[in-house]
């Protein structure tokens, strides 16, 4: 394995762990400060145990990705120092804000945990409201850095020094605001659709329990909202990308020739060689309206392009079909289950669902996953688009391999700890007097 090798796939790995900890950080309290406010408003003490389970998951997933987090500060110094040294007048405030959001939310948190019954109800459910908003506050300010290497701006080189910086500018970049919103919504969509097919296990294994059911009712109606706007969401993103980094558009696509109407590929094999993509469905002028609104756009190809500025064409198509396959799949679920409600009929009344429910579960993580690979994978060979090549700011340090060993290791370590942690002081079945 080469250093360059080593290094990326050590980053990739870090930042796929550490990724699944963020979104929970996001959307998990939301769940929790529901459950409450139902709680409070009806004093159903089955949603005040669901609250407190879901708070206990929430500080979990908190403390394991904190040290998650720690381990990627270290890992952006000892593997891409030059970029660090390059960059680091821009992404330092980012990130340090990131940080700032990320002790308050540890202080919301500590109030939410521990505030039970010592604060006043209105109090205490502000905390976890505030648990929420700091969790999405990072996640947006840690995205304002990597929009930035999307869209760079905010400076004026000289030679190969920035001066001239202008922070505020920087993180205000392009592409942040649909990036981040992409990002967010994903994180809700994918932690709802986990948690839902979590207790539709339950029902399935346990056969009908109110407070099964009530969490299944709460999660969907998150990640299924979410789910539902995605589409609008990614749509403002992919014009974002049609207009920044064409390159990247054309292998989301297997787009090697530039064509007006241009053709949505659903499936398909890129070829680099032949410069074509066989064997996929085409929507005639969808992959021109989804770039720029008309269907008789002029989309780039790839052939417009030295091949040595291609990103790894197949990985970034692959991994675009998954992830919007995941989006629309948990889209349908909860058009599914939009339809059981419409019918007055009880989710847990159909196996077929609570299964569809279990199915779909990963299937948000998987689109996460799989949309920081197009988001990475596809800016390549660039850390920096145009400024800064990946291989200009990987680290000189050899014998890469072996940290890379060890950190998989670790990763899987914390990840049994994480599952098992989970299974025994969350997601259980309660001890509380059921009532629906």
């Amino acid at each position: 394995m080469t250093d360059l090798l080593a290094a990326r796939s050590q980053m990739a790995m870090s930042l796929g762990f550490h990724i699944i900890f963020a979104a929970v950080g996001m959307a998990m309290p939301l769940l929790m400060v529901i459950a409450e406010a139902v709680w409070l408003k009806t004093r159903n003490e089955m949603f005040l145990e669901l609250a407190r389970r879901w708070s206990r998951g929430v500080a979990i997933m908190f403390a394991v990705g904190a040290v998650s987090g720690t381990v990627l500060s270290f890992e952006l110094g000892l593997l891409w120092p030059t970029f660090m040294e390059f960059a680091g007048p821009i992404v330092g405030m980012p990130f340090s804000l990131e940080g700032f959001a990320f002790f308050l939310e540890a202080i919301f948190l500590g109030v939410y945990l521990y505030g039970w019954e010592r604060v006043k109800p209105w109090v205490h459910l502000a905390s976890g409201v505030g648990v929420c908003i700091c969790g999405v506050a990072s996640a947006v300010f840690v995205i304002a850095a990597n929009s930035w290497m999307n869209t760079p701006v905010g400076f004026v080189m000289d030679g190969d020094r920035l001066v001239s910086v202008d922070v505020w500018e920087a993180m205000a970049n392009p592409m942040w605001m649909h990036q981040s919103v992409h990002m967010v919504i994903a994180a809700f969509a994918a932690v709802g659709f986990a948690v839902a097919g979590i207790h539709a296990g339950m029902l399935l294994r346990r056969g009908p329990n109110p407070f099964h059911h009530n969490a299944l009712l709460i999660a969907l109606l998150v990640g299924g909202s979410a789910a539902a706007i995605q589409p609008l969401s990614g749509d403002l993103l992919a014009k974002d990308v049609a207009r920044y980094q064409p390159v990247k558009l054309a292998a989301f696509e297997g787009h090697f020739k530039t064509e007006r109407r241009a053709p949505l590929r659903i499936g398909g094999i890129p070829n680099e060689a032949t410069r074509e993509t066989p064997y996929a469905i085409e929507i005639p002028g969808a992959f021109s309206f989804l770039a720029y609104g008309d269907f008789d756009a002029e989309v780039q190809g790839l052939e417009d392009y030295p091949e040595d500025l291609w990103p790894p064409v197949a990985i970034t198509h692959f991994a675009f079909q998954i992830m919007v396959g995941c989006g629309f799949t948990m889209l349908g679920v909860f058009g599914w289950a939009a339809l059981i409600r419409l019918r007055r009929r009880r989710h847990d009344e159909s196996r077929r669902f609570l299964w569809a429910c279990v199915l779909a579960a990963p299937l948000g993580f998987v689109a996460i996953e799989a949309g920081w690979v197009v988001t990475e994978v596809g800016r390549q060979p660039w850390v920096i688009q145009g400024v800064m090549k990946t291989a200009d700011a990987v680290t000189p340090m050899p014998h890469l391999t072996i940290p890379f060993l060890t950190f998989t290791l670790l990763y899987l370590f914390l990840g049994v700890v994480v599952i098992y942690l989970l299974a025994r002081h969350v997601f259980q079945s309660p001890t509380v007097p059921d009532g629906d």
